[in-house]
């Protein structure tokens, strides 16, 4: 499953990004190292050398490319959108117009275009979600409408009380039960979306996903609640164990999880958990481990609807014959994982040798 020199060059030739981050391209003749994807002219074969990670670059003594910015994780939130969340967080009273942008040395178009690339949505849009997210919670907390709707920076009860029904489809005295929060982990893989509440993770995929907005639809209808931006414990559990794995130092994961599939789903999804770390199973050798030699289809049916990529290893699974499969998230990424983990499995069995 390596890519050879070969196809790494061809794949910087066509400025392949979906490739970005998973390996490297040093330039002998410049000094420098790029990402796939670099949008600089593709220099000579001859003159090109490869590396698994960023790291490799630097101790060869290659600088980063000023133009594709290898160190930095693809699909990692700009400095621009990590200064406007920390701008919103610390004051979250105010309602933040073009003006108040301009003030801080920020171009409100630009904010307008990388917050609708990064979370689909507008910068204004993101500081009205995280302030009727607030409300959502003061309601829940017990506070009366009006002290939500001041928590919103709502002038007009009116006007706040349409804004929540858009939203949340319900009216602000109706609120029973706390939102699911949505945010986003960058990995050497790309974006990845996280859904939890206080107590368990309900979805972690790359944003690249087939068919990620049926994913979050399915959330909303089977559990009745709104998803917003936001992180608390749970998010930063899954955040702090998602990077281990990339660094090779976690092969099992400890997540309080949930699931939402059916009762044969739940199971094909628990004897992925079941397929050891460095190791892949058919989508065959699957349907016999839960009984049913026969529901092979129906096993990749179930592996494509996890909605909990790497931490339910569905990427493990492939097919008879050696071929790779089917991945929701992309070839590419399946690829990568199976790659990532015999490397590791290899390394920690060289280091178990007497």
């Amino acid at each position: 499953m390596m890519l050879d020199d070969t196809t790494k060059y061809e794949i910087f030739r066509n400025r392949d990004e979906t490739y970005s981050g998973q390996f490297y391209m040093g330039v002998r003749s410049t000094g420098i190292f790029c990402r796939p994807g670099c949008p600089a002219r593709t220099p000579k074969a001859e003159n090109c050398l490869f590396f698994q990670n960023a790291e490799g670059a630097l101790k060869a003594g290659y600088r980063p490319c000023k133009r594709c910015h290898p160190m930095n994780m693809p699909g990692e939130a700009s400095a621009l959108i990590k200064k406007l969340i920390n701008l919103v967080e610390s004051d979250p009273e105010r309602r933040w117009s073009e003006k108040d942008l301009l003030a801080n040395g920020v171009d409100p178009s630009t904010a307008r275009r990388q917050f609708k690339s990064r979370f689909g949505m507008t910068f204004s849009a993101y500081v009205r979600q995280c302030n009727l997210a607030k409300a959502r919670q003061c309601l829940a907390q017990g506070d009366s409408v009006i002290e939500a709707q001041l928590c919103a920076g709502f002038d007009s009860p009116s006007g706040f009380r349409v804004a929540f029904a858009k939203t949340f489809g319900q009216s602000p005295k109706d609120v029973k039960i706390s939102p699911l929060l949505i945010d986003w982990i960058d990995t050497p893989l790309g974006t990845m979306v996280t859904i939890c509440d206080e107590q368990e993770v309900y979805l972690a995929e790359f944003t690249v996903r087939k068919n990620l907005q049926g994913q979050l639809e399915k959330l909303t209808t089977a559990y009745k609640r709104p998803i917003l931006p936001g992180r608390n414990d749970i998010t930063m559990l899954v955040e702090t164990q998602i990077k281990s794995y990339f660094h090779g130092s976690l092969k099992s994961f400890d997540l309080p999880i949930k699931t939402t599939g059916t009762d044969f789903q739940n199971g094909v999804w628990q004897a992925l958990c079941d397929i050891p770390y460095g190791q892949t199973r058919s989508y065959a050798q699957l349907a016999t481990a839960i009984g049913n030699d026969k529901a092979f289809r129906a096993v990749a049916s179930s592996n494509a609807r996890n909605g909990l990529a790497i931490i339910i290893p569905c990427h493990r699974v492939i097919n008879k014959g050696g071929a790779l499969g089917g991945y929701a998230g992309g070839l590419d990424k399946k690829r990568w994982l199976l790659d990532h983990e015999a490397r590791v499995s290899k390394s920690s069995n060289r280091a178990a040798a007497p």
